[in-house]
């Protein structure tokens, strides 16, 4: 690499004009808090504690990458379409547990 920061590739000499850089996390979805109901992701939300439907914790995340609970999620978006945590768009990434 020479003090212009180009680089020799074969005979040519190539520069770099623009750096894109991209980060991806992860977190503990087992510690996660739901942002709609404040109880752990991987726990029934209180909707579903209420109507005693603890086999109904499925956990959706969106194309930002936050989870929440299914349930939640479905009634969030009927009155609000941006995420709840980083006002994006919501569009559903996919759905587990």
């Amino acid at each position: 690499m020479s003090s212009h920061h180009g680089y020799i590739l074969g005979d040519k000499m190539i520069s770099l004009k623009k750096w894109n850089t991209a980060a991806m996390w992860s977190g503990d979805v087992e510690r996660d808090t739901g942002a709609i109901c404040r109880v752990q992701v991987m726990d029934a939300c209180l909707r579903c504690q209420a109507e005693n439907k603890q086999e109904d914790g499925a956990v959706v995340w969106g194309e930002c990458n936050r989870p929440f609970h299914n349930c939640c999620t479905s009634l969030w978006v009927k009155q609000n379409n941006p995420c709840p945590l980083c006002q994006q768009d919501w569009v559903v990434q996919r759905i587990g547990k």
